[in-house]
């Protein structure tokens, strides 16, 4: 009896055990299978987190390029127009200088004479203060009498150098400031100022 017993017992614990090593290889396999796709689901995210991170990288790359060439244009702009300013002082400035009594009394002169000749117009130039102090005297009485004209010379306040003048009693009128001199000058120079930069970059 007792060997039978002994033998139930080794047969229930050699059962056991095979049961208890068949329960380990399942779990064993389930926790590989559980493993293999935890590891898939990391590589995925990590793959997505890497893609994500060098689509910012690119995003903020594109943005900054674009943004120093933003401020490239910008700042050859702002030179261009400091350039151009700084321009037309110094013509405006020479064209001033050039635009002296003497030299606005033989300009007046010859124009007065070219358009005037020949018809009795009445001529009125606009000049500064200044201007027309100095020419009031000896060139308007010389030039008056010279064409039998009238010739009204008047002050216009926002005329610093040279003059405006007309032919027709005010209706009409052509601008020989020095402002408007200097912007003529100027204005065929900023082509060449334009070419500069661009020859620069």
């Amino acid at each position: 009896m007792s060997d039978q017993i002994k033998e139930l017992i080794e047969k229930i614990n050699q059962e056991g055990v095979a049961a208890a090593e068949e329960k380990a290889r399942q779990i064993e396999s389930r926790a590989k299978a559980q493993a293999e796709t935890i590891l898939q689901k990391a590589d995925s995210q990590a793959k997505k987190i890497i893609e994500d991170a060098e689509e910012k990288v690119k995003r903020l790359q594109e943005s900054s390029e674009a943004s120093l060439k933003q401020t490239g244009r910008d700042v050859l702009l702002g030179l261009k127009r400091q350039i151009e300013e700084t321009l037309l002082k110094l013509i405006a400035a020479d064209v001033s200088a050039a635009l002296n009594s003497e030299e606005l009394s033989d300009i007046l002169a010859a124009l007065v004479k070219e358009f005037c000749g020949r018809e009795n117009k009445d001529v009125i130039v606009y000049l500064s203060g200044e201007d027309k102090n100095r020419l009031e005297g000896h060139f308007l009485a010389r030039l008056k009498s010279e064409l039998k004209k009238g010739i009204e010379l008047r002050v216009q306040e926002d005329i610093q150098s040279g003059f405006i003048i007309s032919f027709d009693a005010g209706k009409s009128s052509f601008d020989f400031s020095g402002q408007a001199l200097a912007e003529y000058i100027g204005s065929s120079l900023k082509n060449k100022v334009t070419q500069l930069l661009k020859d620069s970059k």
